[in-house]
């Protein structure tokens, strides 16, 4: 695609970037096949052609308006489109570009700034995420059920193994899981141990940046992503094989450290080691032998959410589906397992209506075969899920972990 990005956006980097990514499109439209926005709202400004030309007339000097925020807004940074794309257009990346200079020409409600305010400041932090939760689970019972269903269960927190092992791995402890579904981490850092592993958690690292950077407060996400590179280089220097992700999201995120930080002198050699160690749970076990006969296999239905930041952030597509069939787990198939349930972070929270309509949608395409269990492999999906489900929702390594035995 051709452009004609101004000088002043031309003289930054980023502005580069976005310029870059933009002519490596060529307006095919085979992303609004595939992109749940699009799907909805039928739209093309709400598709990622129609974003990338309203990103395109920002960098050529054409007036930005409340319109373009609210159509970058509603994008959910799927990458659907990514997967979809035939020219490898980098989508999530100038959307990320694209939000963050519209911002700084759009002045948004003070409603709007509170709000997006207050998730940067409570959802990165466990300590302050945990004690909102822990009063949202005492008045439960006193709640409507519309709201008691958006309410996590407490869980019975189950102790991590004995670990002594030669071969060792750090874990993303995250902040959202660490506190609503603690439980994720423990049941991997046992099938790990039972493959001669040791799950090492760095106490210092927190929050993988994720919410900061997709509400444009990248500074804010920098800090972040510097502090964990800190905790995390010396356990790297000890010999740790990986960095396990237990939330597929997370690991989008990690992923884009090395991008995030390649200008940086100090950080950019770091982060390229650490979003190579970075390894989704699903592709440690894929490489290692949890022995079939070791598994007893519940006569249960079940069916598996594949989120986006899986199969298409992290093009992991199948890998999980792969290893439970591998295990004898039988799943049920999903109708347009591509489209996003409408987490999405943030998004469920800043765009109720869409995301609650991408929910029904999902659920319907995951219940239609009456499943015993809906498993995920994301903290986002598998909270949205479980605030509508009829059936219980998981993350896949703990049922693997349950149905165990060695």
């Amino acid at each position: 695609m051709q452009t004609k990005t101004t000088e002043q956006f031309l003289s930054t980097t980023i502005g580069k970037e976005a310029d870059s990514i933009i002519r490596s499109c060529v307006h095919c439209g085979f992303c609004t096949a595939t992109c749940p926005t699009y799907q909805l709202l039928g739209d093309e400004l709400d598709g990622p052609r129609g974003r990338i030309y309203l990103i395109k007339q920002m960098l050529e000097g054409k007036k930005v308006t409340a319109k373009t925020q609210t159509h970058l807004d509603r994008c959910l940074s799927c990458r659907s489109c990514e997967t979809t794309c035939p020219s490898g257009v980098q989508y999530g990346r100038l959307v990320d570009i694209g939000r963050e200079l519209v911002d700084k020409q759009v002045t948004r409600t003070a409603i709007s700034r509170l709000t997006r305010f207050t998730l940067r400041k409570t959802l990165p932090y466990p300590k302050r995420f945990s004690v909102l939760v822990k009063i949202a689970q005492g008045l439960k019972p006193l709640l409507p059920a519309a709201i008691k269903q958006k309410i996590p269960d407490k869980q019975t927190l189950t102790a991590w193994p004995k670990q002594n092992k030669s071969r060792k791995m750090i874990v993303l402890q995250g902040c959202a899981q660490s506190v609503a579904t603690p439980n994720t981490n423990s049941a991997t850092a046992t099938l790990l141990n039972k493959l001669g592993i040791e799950l090492i958690n760095a106490n210092e690292a927190g929050c993988c940046g994720a919410v900061s950077h997709h509400l444009s407060a990248h500074e804010e996400a920098l800090f972040f992503i510097r502090r964990n590179i800190d905790a995390w280089w010396p356990l790297i220097n000890q010999g740790a094989e990986a960095i396990v992700i237990t939330a597929s999201g997370c690991g989008v995120m990690i992923k884009e450290y090395a991008q995030l930080l390649k200008h940086d002198p100090d950080y950019a050699s770091k982060a390229k080691k650490v979003s190579e160690l970075a390894k989704d749970i699903s592709e440690i076990l894929t490489k290692e032998d949890l022995t079939k006969d070791n598994f007893s296999i519940p006569a249960k239905k079940i069916v598996f959410q594949s989120p986006c930041s899986l199969q298409h952030g992290l093009q992991l597509n199948g890998v999980v589906e792969s290893l439970l069939t591998k295990y004898g787990f039988t799943l049920n198939p999903v109708e347009n397992a591509h489209l996003c349930c409408g987490s999405a972070g943030t998004y469920s929270i800043l765009q109720k209506e869409l995301s609650q309509q991408l929910l029904d949608n999902k659920l319907t395409a995951l219940e239609k075969d009456s499943p015993d269990i809906i498993l995920t492999a994301n903290i986002g999906c598998q909270l949205h899920l479980q605030s509508q489900s009829n059936v219980p929702v998981k993350h896949w390594i703990e049922l693997l972990n349950e149905y165990n035995s060695n």
